[in-house]
Formats: structure tokens, C-alpha cells, sequence
């Protein structure tokens, strides 16, 4: 059997890889997240320092009974280091998980570690979908509508109007096949909603995106900031700088509201009593707004599933960055990422990055 028919062949049981030393706070939050997942039906390979992982297994009664493996691997990229390791070191943890995935071990990668050493480790070992000139990173952010999708949140910094498309069209296969949207709107960062706004780069990508509205992707038209959390579109596109600008600001400014809240209803007895009243309508405000509910961001490009979430990550993050790998594995993304990239080889955006 050929490698390409037994990778159309490959078990949509296979578990997913989870970096366990990645991450600021260690192995601690990655085994409590794996066992999270495990118990609620995803296999996950722990790669990492074996002693240390099943140390932390031993404090998770019933661990043992549950879809887990440990994978040893005394070599750690840590979070000081740099990104250029992945090459010299082959046994580090993250590209242990990158090549259990190239050989079909491993469905997916996840990794709340280094995340320059990730994305590096997923290019060298994996490699770029044809069609794709630079990967990027997605990520959902709460919204007005429930969440809207962002891309590219900190991949490439510089960027061509190309590659916007390019992401634009993979975000688009993304959202219908793993969260069952029918025709997601596309939108295109700018200072204005005017097609005459914005730098070089968005007017060149906004004729791009225009040519190609009904062919793959619906195009919207450009959006703002504040268009963003109000969900007028599903997609929004833009460069790795300041996508991520858009990402720190509005974890940031999630916290500082909710900050703002407590403070206010811890001010007085009336506003005491009145917080204890709105005490689970708060909660529930506190849980939407968490970073954590929506898990890792995937890196969207490369010949292979890989999520890479932040450093401080908790248990709950971790957890629900396995879930959303196992449910884009099932739902065979990357193949139908490649029909798309085949389509778009007549696109009007297509051979003009380089």
C-alpha cells in the first residue's frame, strides 16, 4: 500500500499529540487537560519526560483506565530558547509530536510550549500545503455573535495581499467543515469600511478578495476594529502584526473589564447583594470571555493539524485544544483544505506572492 493510500486509509481514532512539558507552567496543566479530554473520548499521546508525566498522572484517579500513552523524551525546547533549536535537536518533545504526525502515529499535534519552536518544528517536518505560501495562525475571539475567527494572529509579521487570500479561502473550508458554518462572510482589517481605505497591502488585497467573492469565499468588504467583537463578519484578515495586537488587546481588555465589574460590585452592601443575585449570569460572562473556552490557535497551512496555544495555558485551554484537533481531524480537514488549495490554483490570487 502506498504512503498516500494509508493515509486516506489511516483510523479517525488515532490520538492526538500533546507537547506535555510545553508551556509556562509545565507538565502539571498539560496531563490535567490530556485526562480531561481522555474522559470525554479523545486519545492523547503525553510526549515528554516520562518520570515527571506519570507523576502527575498518579494524582488523577482513574488515569490509568483512560486513553493515554507516554511517549519519553528527555529533550525540552524551553520557552528562553530559540526557535532554530527544532533543527539540531530531533528528540526535543515538539518534534517528537511533529513526526508522530508525519508518519501517521498521531492525528494531530498540540503545544502550549515554545511557539516559534512549533511553528518551525511543523514546517521543517511537515511542510506547507501546495498552493500555500505562508501558513498563519487562526484563532476565535468571543463576539456579539457568538465568536468570530482571526487570521493570521502572530505567524508573519510581513505579509503580501496574496497570502491574505490564501488565508482567507482556508478559513473559509475550516469554518464549514469543523464548525458547520454554510457560507461564511469574509472580512478585511482596515482604518475604514470604504474599498478606497486602508495601506497598499489591503487595497491589493482587497481587489484580491473582491475578484474572488463566489469563487470559494463570500467577501464582505472591509471591516474595523469594532466591527470585530460585533460579529459582521465570520472571517476576519490581516497581517500577523497586527492580528496579534488584536489578540493581546482584547484578552487584555477582557480582563480589565472584568476586573472593573468586580470592583464595581464590591463597592457598597447594595451592590453586594446585587452581585450575589447576578453571581451565575457573571460566571457565565467570566467563561466567554476566557481565552480557555476557545483553546489553542491552529496553524493553518502546513501538511498537518497543529494547535499552539499560549504559554500561560491552564487545564481547561489544554482540554478544549485536544477536543477541537480531534473534531478538525474528524472532520478530514486537511484533505479538504487541498481540494480547496486545487481550486484555487485558477483563483486570481494565485502565483502573484512570489
Amino acid at each position: 500500500m502506498s504512503a498516500e493510500a494509508k493515509r486516506n486509509a489511516a483510523p479517525l481514532g488515532l490520538p492526538i499529540a500533546l507537547d506535555a512539558m510545553g508551556g509556562d507552567y509545565g507538565v502539571e496543566p498539560n496531563v490535567a487537560g490530556a485526562v480531561a479530554a481522555a474522559r470525554a473520548g479523545v486519545s492523547v499521546l503525553l510526549v515528554g519526560r516520562e518520570p515527571q508525566i506519570h507523576a502527575e498522572l498518579a494524582k488523577h484517579p482513574g488515569s490509568s483506565s483512560l486513553p493515554l500513552r507516554v511517549i519519553d523524551t528527555s529533550d525540552v525546547i524551553g520557552m528562553e530558547e530559540h526557535a532554530r533549536d527544532v533543527r539540531s535537536r530531533r528528540e526535543a518533545s515538539i518534534n517528537v509530536c511533529t513526526q508522530l504526525v508525519r508518519e501517521d502515529r498521531a492525528a494531530a499535534v498540540v503545544s502550549m510550549g515554545h511557539s516559534g519552536a512549533a511553528m518551525a518544528s511543523a514546517l521543517l517536518t511537515l511542510g506547507r500545503l501546495p498552493g500555500v505560501d505562508r501558513p498563519a495562525m487562526l484563532t476565535h475571539l468571543p463576539a456579539k455573535t457568538g465568536f468570530v475567527t482571526l487570521l493570521d494572529v502572530g505567524a508573519n509579521a510581513d505579509v503580501k495581499a496574496a497570502y491574505l487570500a490564501q488565508w482567507a479561502l482556508l478559513a473559509t473550508v475550516y469554518l464549514r467543515v469543523v464548525e458547520d458554518l454554510e457560507e461564511p462572510a469574509v472580512g478585511l482589517l482596515s482604518i475604514g469600511e470604504e474599498d478606497h481605505k486602508g495601506s497598499q497591502l489591503v487595497l491589493d488585497a482587497h481587489a484580491l478578495l473582491r475578484a474572488m467573492d463566489g469563487q470559494g469565499i463570500r467577501f464582505y468588504g472591509n471591516v474595523e476594529g469594532r466591527d470585530i467583537f460585533q460579529g459582521t463578519t465570520d472571517i476576519v484578515v490581516t497581517d500577523g502584526f497586527t492580528g496579534n495586537v488584536v489578540l493581546k488587546l482584547a484578552e487584555g481588555e477582557a480582563k480589565v473589564l472584568l476586573g472593573w465589574v468586580k470592583e464595581a460590585l464590591g463597592s457598597s452592601l447594595k451592590s453586594k447583594a446585587g452581585g450575589l443575585l447576578a453571581r451565575g449570569a457573571l460566571k457565565g460572562l467570566a467563561e466567554r470571555l476566557n481565552p480557555s473556552a476557545y483553546g489553542a490557535s491552529l496553524l493553518l497551512g502546513v501538511k498537518g493539524l497543529v494547535l499552539i496555544g499560549h504559554g500561560s495555558s491552564d487545564e481547561h485551554a489544554v482540554k478544549n485544544s485536544l477536543l477541537r484537533a480531534a473534531r478538525a481531524h474528524e472532520s478530514d480537514l486537511i484533505e479538504r483544505l487541498k481540494v480547496a488549495l486545487e481550486q484555487f490554483g485558477d483563483s486570481p490570487a494565485s502565483g502573484q506572492s512570489e
